[in-house]
């Protein structure tokens, strides 16, 4: 039997990165899966977008385990949308037990500099597309009587990341909206938590604008230039963690052997909250 064997998960950001990494990692241990993307450009963002085949291939990923899965393309500041597409997993799987709210954005300007479409394009992803995630989900995972929500924050959730401010100011909110629902949602047996990675080896720290950012004695900042520079953020000796390691913190905090712990503020981080 899986960790999760018989439950069914909400997976937003689904179409590669951390998203995708969770969907497979929890249809693995036994879940069936409804992996939510936009699958397309958000504005303000110049990072290359997920696309249609992205999420195509975490539904083959998923297939693979055994596993059911419904994949939609929705925007997750879309509360309609969102409902709609959950409400129809969950009919189809027979219900709802666990939410990943993943699904995120990164844009970079000093915060005096930020326009005010950066900045509000920003929060509507970043903090109130997990409210809205977490909304769609909640009568479900009452009616299951009870489940866990893993809403997905950053280092910048816990510290002031420069060049960032509107991401950082949304990270925070993420955990404060955690730790209402915690205590909100106590009562159903519904558990909340949030988990705060340092960089991670996807698209969104894997681009010219990242790379820049951290070597600006560099033009074209090499991958391995990169990697030199980003380990200054941690105490291992690491650069980034791989997604997986945060579809492992998720598993945990879905499964049977976090049944207590709510309203807790996991780093996932190699340190990077202690410097």
């Amino acid at each position: 039997m899986g960790r999760v064997s018989g439950k069914v998960a909400l997976v937003t950001g689904a179409a590669r990165g951390i998203g995708r990494a969770q969907a497979i990692r929890l249809a693995e241990e036994g879940a069936d899966i409804i992996a939510v993307d936009i699958c397309g450009p958000v504005e303000t963002v110049i990072t290359p977008p997920a696309g249609p085949d992205d999420l195509a291939q975490t539904v083959r990923a998923v297939e693979r385990t055994g596993a059911g899965i419904v994949a939609v393309t929705a925007d997750v500041r879309d509360g309609a949308a969102l409902r709609e597409a959950t409400a129809a997993g969950a009919a189809r799987f027979g219900g709802l037990d666990i939410v990943c709210a993943t699904a995120g954005i990164t844009s970079s300007a000093r915060a005096v500099d930020l326009t005010e479409e950066q900045w509000r394009t920003m929060l509507d992803v970043n903090l109130t597309g997990v409210w809205q995630t977490c909304k769609a989900a909640t009568p479900l995972l009452i009616a299951r009587g009870g489940g866990s929500m893993i809403l997905t924050s950053s280092i910048a959730g816990l510290r002031g990341l420069v060049g960032v401010a509107h991401y950082t100011a949304a990270k925070h909110g993420v955990v404060g909206l955690m730790r209402s629902l915690a205590k909100e949602l106590a009562p159903q047996h519904i558990r909340v938590n949030t988990v705060h990675p340092t960089n991670v080896d996807t698209p969104m720290i894997q681009n010219d604008m990242v790379r820049r950012s951290f070597r600006p004695d560099r033009e074209n900042p090499t991958r391995a230039e990169f990697a030199e520079a980003a380990k200054t953020m941690n105490l291992l000796d690491i650069p980034w963690v791989e997604p997986v390691d945060i579809a492992n913190a998720a598993l945990f905090l879905a499964s049977d052997e976090a049944r207590y712990i709510t309203g807790a503020a996991l780093p996932v981080d190699a340190g990077s909250t202690q410097r």
